[in-house]
């Protein structure tokens, strides 16, 4: 084994290890120092992995290997899970003080589920972290377990994906049913009909982990869990991974001729729509929820059109964004007591660094040039020009629905307005400051990925199209500018019919958990009245024919047993009675006996 492949396994398993021990033992003199030197160790690995690119295979049944492996996506993403998983450890060290060591423990087994998922090569190795990742994501979104709501959320979440989970489970059938064996390399050369029922499982898995509609409304309820939590799931890990799961098998999406345009559609649509979900929200975090599920719908809209170097790229750069809002969200709750957007007027004035590193965040969000998204947002808008003026007239709407909301929030927190509530005496800690300052420089510098000539070699590696053209680039930072400056100028949209994410959890219910649950009654019904019913009635039936079987066996079966064994205790005596141990009654016996056989053979010899 090489020293790669050594790093490789250490990387993914190493942080597991450690999260179980945490979890499981649960003492306090290990964290946060442990799980964060644990995240720096795997970080570097990841780096150093990046360039050796190795592969790890274990076949453990016939044609199903359990394969782990760094190929060019890989080895852009996982640094970027690593790293954040890192900087979130660090903000959680002060952050978080009820059972940090539990807590630390999950993120970092989470984190470790993340990364399998990231490196899965195999369909089985896949499946078990996909499952592993779910598993993770309810017991965080859940954490704080003495309230029922949190842990309500965290249910939701975990029944939604997991309801979406099924269509990998088809896809390993189709996979076993085409006898090609479980590499995902090797599912686009399946046949026609398996092709297309792999195909829709991954796709529809894909978008029920990235909270893409119809499964968006889960993401909402999620955010009951602790900021930290947020920073890492619904940044850069298992929201990111729904995404990352279709660039990984744009191969497979392009094999079909419906599979590419659907996934963009989706795509698109839930840029679009969610973008106007965002826009509606009052609360800060749900804001930051509907704007990570419509970001990463422009990446899964980038898979669709086969711009796998586009959409990696963003997502890296989402990833980074996106993670130090969520730690803004989470330190504004704790210093204002609030995440209402109406009571953050003001807020970055009165903490200066949270407040200047939230707006670099924000305006690189709204595609503000030079910031990292404006060039991302541009790869993805150039890969839509390529193919379609429509396809590329939905993604500018996307754009400037990003651009107007985070608009919103800059312009909010940067106004000036009288405190309407009683602020915490807690201050930022050197803990929460650093993650912010890090993740500022990444909302800065990640963009060079988009730009030539870094892009280009990304595009030759990954496949897809190549950089944004130069005016692209230049209008898509202007009318970015323009968005902003008319958020300055005019009361903010906020869509009332949006606010409630579209009504999806509402009409889940009534499509879907109210039906459910009324067949389970029914089906409860039935059991009760019907089935049970029955088993009792054949119950009873079965204890008469049993009663009537003992007393014949009773009655006459035993009678005809005591009858015969007393006929054969008489024949027992009679023939006991020749034997008187004389010796020459014995004699007289067997002349008997012969005289008797003499003469039955005379008559017989005479008769015939």
């Amino acid at each position: 084994m090489s020293w790669g492949q050594l790093a490789l396994i250490t990387m993914v398993a190493a942080p597991g290890a450690v999260g179980i021990l945490l979890a499981l033992i649960r003492t306090q003199r290990f964290a946060p120092w442990l799980p964060t030197v644990a995240a720096m160790v795997t970080t570097a690995l990841s780096i150093l992995i990046a360039f050796d690119q190795p592969t790890v295979s274990y076949r453990f049944m016939a044609g199903a290997d359990f394969a782990v492996a760094i190929d060019p996506l890989a080895a852009l993403t996982v640094p970027m899970i690593t790293t954040v998983t890192t900087l979130v450890l660090i903000f959680s060290a002060r952050n978080i003080r009820q059972s940090p060591a539990r807590f630390h423990g999950l993120m970092l087994f989470f984190a470790s589920s993340a990364l399998l998922t990231a490196t899965a090569a195999s369909l089985p190795a896949l499946l078990l972290a996909w499952e592993l990742m779910g598993a993770a994501s309810y017991l965080l979104i859940g954490f704080w377990w003495q309230e029922t709501n949190r842990v309500s959320a965290g249910l939701t979440a975990f029944i939604t994906t997991r309801s979406a989970d099924l269509g990998l489970y088809l896809a390993a059938g189709a996979a076993l049913g085409a006898g090609i064996g479980m590499g995902l390399s090797d599912l686009a050369t399946a046949p026609g009909p398996w092709r297309h029922v792999m195909t829709a499982g991954i796709i529809i898995a894909a978008l029920g982990k990235a909270a893409q509609l119809p499964f968006s409304f889960w993401l909402s309820g999620a955010m009951q869990g602790p900021s930290p939590v947020s920073a890492l799931l619904h940044s850069a890990a298992m929201v990111a991974m729904g995404g990352y799961l279709l660039l990984r098998m744009q191969p497979l999406l392009a094999s079909t001729a419906w599979a590419g345009p659907t996934t963009a559609g989706f795509g698109l649509l839930s840029a679009v729509l969610l973008g106007i979900v965002a826009l509606g929200q009052r609360d800060f975090k749900q804001l930051l929820a509907a704007s990570t599920a419509a970001q990463l719908g422009l990446v899964i809209f980038a898979a669709g059109l086969g711009a796998v170097s586009a959409g990696a790229t963003h997502l890296v750069a989402h990833g980074a964004v996106k993670a130090m809002l969520f730690l803004v969200a989470g330190i504004w709750l704790t210093l204002l007591r609030t995440q209402k957007l109406s009571e953050l007027q003001g807020a970055a004035h009165r903490f200066r660094l949270v407040g200047v590193t939230a707006t670099i965040a924000l305006l690189s969000l709204a595609g503000v040039a030079p910031l990292a998204l404006w060039a991302t947002k541009d790869a993805v808008l150039g890969a839509a020009l390529e193919t379609s003026a429509w396809w590329y007239a939905g993604a500018m709407v996307a754009v400037v629905l990003s651009a107007a909301y985070a608009g919103k929030i800059v312009w909010l927190i940067w106004r000036r307005a009288a405190p309407t509530h009683n602020p915490s005496s807690k201050t930022v800690t050197a803990a929460e400051q650093i993650p912010l300052t890090v993740f500022a420089v990444g909302a800065v510098v990640l963009g060079v990925l988009a730009l030539p000539p870094i892009h280009g070699q990304l595009t030759d590696a990954m496949g897809g199209f190549g950089a944004p053209s130069v005016i692209e680039l230049v209008s898509s930072a202007v009318i970015a500018a323009a968005i902003l400056l008319l958020m300055l100028r005019i009361r903010i949209p906020e869509p009332r019919w949006a606010r409630s994410w579209l009504g999806l959890e509402a009409t889940t219910h009534t499509v879907v958990v109210r039906p459910t649950l009324a067949i389970a009654n029914g089906l409860a019904w039935f059991d009760d009245h019907v089935l049970d019913r029955a088993v009792q009635a054949a119950a009873i039936r079965s204890r008469i024919i049993a009663q009537a079987v003992a007393r014949a066996d009773d009655g006459v079966v035993d009678g005809a047993v005591n009858a015969l064994t007393g006929r054969v205790r008489w024949l027992g005596q009679v023939a006991r009675k020749p034997q008187t141990g004389a010796i020459h009654h014995y004699f007289v016996q067997v002349v008997t006996v012969l005289t008797i056989g003499v003469v039955a053979w005379a008559l017989y010899v005479w008769m015939w």
